[in-house]
């Protein structure tokens, strides 16, 4: 179990913060966090696609010390609970869905403003 104030940051979450979101400040200035590769990448691409390859390689390096790792166990978790809510019309990402997992699974909040996860259960929605 994670201390209070803790966060698994969402891809979605630290795009919003970096553009300038006053809502997400706190968040990543006042509280903890953490995220997996997968979020890191789709961070990155998205930076590189709209800043540039230097942008990119700063926002990877600074939200690095960020990271967790997941094993075998939380792929497997991660994609049984990607399908059960793509049944149930949520469209989301591979990396969502394991980062909702991680985050139920070390007792945080998933922290993000992505409206597949608006009203959920252990979702700390931020727009």
């Amino acid at each position: 179990m994670q201390k209070p104030n803790t966060y698994f940051y969402d891809s979605y979450a630290v795009l919003a913060y970096l553009s300038g979101n006053p809502r997400y400040t706190p968040y990543f200035e006042e509280c903890d966090g953490f995220l997996t590769k997968l979020n890191l990448l789709e961070i990155c691409y998205r930076t590189l696609q709209v800043h540039g390859a230097q942008a990119a390689s700063r926002v990877t390096r600074t939200f690095s010390k960020y990271l967790v790792d997941f094993d075998v166990s939380d792929i497997e978790g991660g994609m049984k609970l990607r399908l059960t809510l793509k049944k149930e019309g949520s469209d989301i990402s591979y990396a969502d869905a394991l980062g909702f997992y991680m985050a139920t699974k070390h007792g945080v909040k998933f922290l993000t403003g992505d409206k597949w996860f608006e009203g959920r259960k252990n979702v700390e929605f931020v727009t």
